[in-house]
This record gives C-alpha cells, sequence and structure tokens, in this order.
C-alpha cells in the first residue's frame, strides 16, 4: 500500500521520489534530488507493480527529523515564518491546480501576481515544500545543515535490541529499528554489489548501503556528494551484518562472485564418491592430461630445451589402479590421449623393459578394456571418437568444461606427480611467477623425455602398491583382511566383484587409435616425416618403379618411430615398414625429438641462407671480372688474324 508523504527510490538510477497526493487512480509524485521539481502524474497500480517487482524501494524520509527550536537560529525561523505564510497564503488553496501540469503555468503566473514574488522564488517554495514533507520545517533555509551540531536527536520511537557502545557527550546512541523496509534496502544492497563479480567486500556493501539511503545529496563545483546522517538515523554495520547472515545464502553467493563453475568445482558439498559409480574393476576408467612441472632436454642435444611434457593417465575408477600412461610433448589432444589408451592394453612388463624398468606381471597386471571411459570434453568430443565406440563397445563420458573433480581420482594423482618432480628433478617449476632476480628454472633443466617417462613409471609403480588413505573399504573387504592399495583392490575386485574388464588384440585397438598420417613413395622409400621407410610389399608390388606420386595413410606411434604401418583393407591386420639404412640414425628416439631436431636444421639453414646468397652474389661478381678481364686482354692483343679463317 502506498500513503501519502512516502518516500521511494527507484533501483535502476537511484531517483528518490515522494507522494505528495493520492486521487485514485492515480498518485502525485515529485523527484527529491532536482534543484526544480514539479509535481508527476502516475498510475497507482504502476507504482505497487514495480514495489512487487523490486524495482522501487521504499526508504526512510532524508528530510524527517526532529528540529529542537533552541537550535535555529532567528534568521532561520524568521525565513521559515515568511516562506510558510506565503505557502499557507498562496500555494495551499490552489494547491489541485498546482498539481496538474495543465493550467500549473498560469496559476503560478497569478500566485507571482498577487503575491509581488518573482516566479523563480514561487517555484523554489514550491519545490521545497512538496520535497521536504510539506511540513513547516520544510521552508527552513539551511534544512540539511540545521538540527544542532554534534548533539543526539531524540527519535520519534525508541529503539529496541542491544544499546549502542559508542558514548557521545555522556549520552549513548539510539540509532534505528531494523523495519521491513530496512530489510529490503539490505536485501538490495546484497543483490545488488555484493552478488557481483566485483568482489566488494561486506563493509563496502554496507557503505554504498548508506550512500544510496541514508545520505543527502548535493552538488559541489557541479559534482555530485553525498553527507551520510547522524548515526541515529542509520542502521549500524553489526545491525547490516546480523541480517546479511539471516538474508545469507552461500551457493547464490559465490555463483554471483565467483561463477557456478568454481562453486560446483572447489564448494559444492560432496555427498557421495567415485566407487558408488563402479560395481568393480573396468566399469569405468578415468582419464586426463596436464602439463608437468619441468622443463626437459633433447636427448640429441642436452643443451637444447624442449619444453614441458604433457602427463596422460588412465585410472581404475574402482582399484585406483594406474592402467595407462603416456609421456609426450604435444599439447592435451586426440594423439596424445589414444596413445594413452593404447597403453591401456600393453603388456606393462614389456612396456617398463624399454625404459630399463624390469618388474613382474604382478606387479603392474592390466591390459584390459573398460566398459566406461571418463573423459575431457576436449580430447574424446571430436570425429575420432566414434570410431573408438562403434569398433570397440566403449561408451564415452564427457565431463562438463572445467569441471576436473568429476574425474577426482586421475586429478589427485596429478597433483602428486607434480609434487614430487617439483621435490626431486633439476629443472622443475617451484612457483607460478617468478619475480625478478629469481634463477631461470629452464636453465638447470636435465632430463630427457624418455628419462622424464622413466620417472613417470617409476611412480606409478609406486603408486599401485600404495595404501589409499580414506577409500571406502567395503565389509567383505575387511573380514578378508585386505590392504586397500591399488593392486590389491584390482586382483579382490576380480576375484569378488562383477566388474566390465575385457582384452582386445592390442593390433585391433592399434589401428583403431594410433594417430594416422600420410607417407609418400619415391624412388629412395617410403618417406614420413622426412624419414624413409622400405616394406617387403613395397619391393614385391614393385612402388618404388611405379612412381605416379603416390601417398599413402599409414598409422604411427610416437614413441616407436622404427616402424610405421599400412591398413589392410580388410580392418584387421596391416603392412609393418621398418627404417631403411639413411635413417637408422633415429632409431629409438621419440617423434617429436626428431621433429625438433629437423626444426633446429631447418632454422640453422635459414640463418645461413643471407650468408649463402651473400656467397653466390660474390662468386658471380668474381666470375664476371675474370671474364671481362680477359676480353679485354683480347682486345688489346697486337697479332689479331685478318680473317675468320686465319682465325
Amino acid at each position: 500500500m502506498i500513503y501519502m508523504n512516502q518516500v521511494f527510490q527507484y533501483v535502476t538510477d537511484s531517483t528518490r521520489i515522494r507522494v505528495i497526493d493520492i486521487e485514485e487512480p492515480h498518485v502525485y509524485i515529485v523527484n527529491i534530488d532536482t534543484s526544480s521539481a514539479m509535481p508527476r502524474r502516475e498510475l497507482y497500480s504502476n507504482l505497487i507493480t514495480e514495489m512487487n517487482q523490486g524495482e522501487l524501494l521504499a526508504i526512510n524520509d532524508p528530510y524527517a527529523k526532529m528540529i529542537s527550536e533552541s537550535d535555529l537560529t532567528e534568521v532561520q525561523i524568521r525565513k521559515r515564518e515568511e516562506d510558510w505564510e506565503t505557502i499557507q497564503k498562496y500555494c495551499v488553496p490552489n494547491m489541485q491546480n498546482l498539481l496538474y501540469k495543465r493550467g500549473r503555468e498560469n496559476k503560478i503566473h497569478e500566485i507571482v501576481r498577487d503575491s509581488n514574488l518573482g516566479k523563480t522564488k514561487v517555484k523554489k517554495l514550491l519545490t521545497r515544500y512538496w520535497q521536504r514533507g510539506m511540513t513547516k520545517n520544510a521552508m527552513l533555509p539551511d534544512y540539511s545543515n540545521s538540527g544542532g551540531k554534534g548533539r543526539t536527536k531524540a527519535l520519534t520511537n525508541a529503539k529496541v535490541g542491544r544499546p549502542r557502545k559508542i558514548n557521545i557527550n555522556n549520552e549513548y546512541q539510539t540509532g534505528i529499528n531494523i523495519t521491513d523496509e530496512v530489510k529490503v534496502q539490505i536485501e538490495h544492497v546484497i543483490n545488488k554489489y555484493y552478488r557481483k563479480k566485483n568482489n566488494y567486500s561486506l563493509r563496502d556493501v554496507y557503505n554504498f548501503m548508506l550512500r544510496d539511503f541514508y545520505s543527502d545529496r548535493y552538488k559541489e563545483n557541479g559534482e555530485l556528494k553525498y553527507r551520510i546522517w547522524e548515526a541515529t538515523r542509520i542502521p549500524s554495520y553489526h545491525q547490516f551484518y546480523y541480517w546479511f547472515k539471516k538474508l545469507e545464502d552461500p551457493t547464490k553467493d559465490i555463483q554471483f562472485r565467483k561463477s557456478t563453475k568454481e562453486y560446483e568445482l572447489k564448494h559444492r558439498p560432496i555427498l557421495s564418491n567415485s566407487k558408488l559409480e563402479t560395481n568393480g574393476p573396468g566399469t569405468r576408467f578415468q582419464i586426463d592430461a596436464t602439463i608437468a612441472d619441468i622443463y626437459l632436454v633433447s636427448s640429441l642435444d642436452v643443451n637444447k630445451v624442449i619444453g614441458r611434457p604433457v602427463i596422460y593417465a588412465v585410472l581404475d575408477v574402482y582399484s585406483r589402479i594406474i592402467t595407462g600412461l603416456y609421456v609426450g610433448l604435444e599439447g592435451p589432444s586426440w594423439i596424445g590421449a589414444m596413445m594413452a589408451l593404447d597403453n591401456m592394453v600393453a603388456d606393462k612388463v614389456e612396456f617398463c623393459k624399454q625404459y630399463g624398468i624390469d618388474i613382474t606381471p604382478e606387479q603392474w597386471p592390466t591390459h584390459h578394456l573398460p566398459e566406461i571411459i571418463i573423459a575431457d570434453r576436449g580430447e574424446f568430443e571430436g570425429y575420432s571418437v566414434e570410431t573408438l565406440i562403434n569398433n570397440l563397445n566403449i561408451k564415452i563420458e564427457n565431463t562438463t568444461a572445467y569441471r576436473g573433480d568429476l574425474k577426482g581420482i586421475v586429478e589427485r594423482k596429478f597433483r602428486t606427480f607434480n609434487g614430487k618432480v617439483k621435490q626431486k628433478a633439476p629443472g622443475a617449476i617451484q612457483k607460478e611467477y617468478r619475480e625478478r632476480g629469481d634463477q631461470d628454472y629452464r636453465l638447470n633443466a636435465t632430463l630427457n623425455l624418455k628419462e622424464f617417462t622413466s620417472l613417470i613409471i617409476t611412480m606409478a609403480l609406486h603408486h599401485n602398491q600404495k595404501v589409499i588413505d580414506k577409500y571406502p573399504v567395503e565389509k567383505e573387504m575387511v573380514a578378508d583382511g585386505l590392504v586397500p592399495t591399488p593392486i590389491n583392490l584390482w586382483s579382490w575386485g576380480i576375484q569378488n566383484r562383477k566388474g566390465r574388464l575385457r582384452t582386445v588384440d592390442r593390433n585391433i585397438l592399434r589401428l583403431n587409435v594410433l594417430p594416422r598420417g600420410k607417407a609418400t613413395i619415391s624412388r629412395a622409400g617410403i618417406k614420413f616425416k622426412n624419414l624413409l621407410y622400405g616394406s617387403r610389399q613395397a619391393i614385391e608390388e614393385q612402388w618404388y618403379l611405379k612412381l605416379k606420386n603416390r601417398s599413402l595413410e599409414i598409422v604411427y606411434d610416437p614413441r616407436h618411430i622404427e616402424k610405421i604401418y599400412i591398413p589392410h583393407d580388410n580392418g584387421i591386420d596391416f603392412e609393418a615398414c621398418v627404417l631403411l639404412e639413411p635413417s637408422q640414425q633415429y632409431k629409438g628416439d621419440f617423434l617429436e625429438e626428431i621433429v625438433f631436431q629437423q626444426q633446429l636444421r631447418n632454422e640453422l639453414e635459414e640463418m645461413e641462407r643471407t650468408n649463402q646468397i651473400q656467397l653466390t652474389v660474390n662468386t658471380d661478381a668474381a666470375l664476371e671480372e675474370i671474364i671481362k678481364k680477359a676480353v679485354k686482354n683480347k682486345k688489346e692483343s697486337f697479332n689479331q688474324p685478318g680473317s675468320k679463317k686465319a682465325k
């Protein structure tokens, strides 16, 4: 409901208005912040709708305070009486005509003629009368400064609640009651200022509330300024904080101040665990990648830094065992993820032997396909994933963007790996941002890609035998005396739980997941990445003699570039091509190392190209000079034959 003389404030632009008359279905309002304000007619129902929608807030009357006559000067009292008499004699009798826009100017001219006052003076008196509450004290000339500076003002209503502890002039400040209107104001400033990306503090929000609802507005040198009311007329910060805690919604606060993604990632209640989604080993594998906090060097030149490696890991959700690993230099991508899947079904004994680590099958018994793979949207949302789904019957579950917590097991393992790397390895990044004077971590880089992969394998073997903290151990596990290590959980789950483990011929998997590329046929051999290969089929079918710019689609393993594979049309076999003698020097190197070496070679050749051009130009000039001298000597010869026949 709307009342006469009530003051409201618009949320959008903080405009404050006063209701000066109500004539259903209309109300007459006036802007209380402008220097000259005339009434405006609005529909009563419109204001009610704006209030219900939170666009219009009821606020305290900024001009409502008790003025002690003893605090006023004689000049103030005299001016008030004179102006009040003018209002009562000339304006109040004509108030209905002054409310309407039509005819208002004519009525003001009549008042000017009858009162012998100027038009500006009359409008100024009307503005002050309407804006400041239509009371006698509204006519005080310096209203905002009157009232006895520094003295406690008695309010008409006694404040409830605990008294304030601040004592001024031996009197305690009483403050105000937190009415429903004040609660609406507090809720408004919380939504407008606190629940924003600006991350304003509560103290800032409280100050904004005082500025918007508990201050006088004035202009100084054309600039809008605010004068906060005295303490007896404003809510205290403790009152504001009390009601903030009552209105607090942590979920909404975090989502608006930070983001919904951050809330879901860091602050949402954790009422479940990943194991509940599985019923045994192989039901769900999680796969993810992270950039390691270390710089590596080239195995071909230890003085060349080649960058930071990317670690791919595949973990079984039920047992937490690592089922697949891949370390490479390409950024998180489909190729890296597929290499990890290839390792997932590989014989881990043979895999470790390639890096100089001897293990038994019991130390790493995984070589299986899962039922479901949980992955990021990036690597597993492209067209290539269709091959994996259709040919191998593996379901892919993509997490939402920026929700690493949905793959919490593998994410946690990455933090462990990076922590160990920082403790042990030279060239590790110790902090995210280097300060001035700090040593460049790249200068300490020592490990190459193969050596770093050996480190990761060693840590993976340690993880597989380490007791898992806070694992939700089942009653049957306790009865069997099971120690919850990944290997024990894997073996126990296979024997006692259903699981979804499957095996597949590795050659079939490789045809589905290994990266593909284009190779060309030349007289020197099959060329791929500037490396030359040969095969039995190429010789038997005389590919090198039947040159027609022929290109082939091949499958390759970036970790073992000594072979590439030509898939057969039947989709179940392939032709292996081996490195020829001119490229044998790169046998055992990773593809990234070879590409890096080729880039260095190209850079060196590019740097030398200018010198080569200069050398060629100088050589041509020298040749021309020699020829020029020979021609000159011939022309100056004295024994020239007289005829062509004689010559």
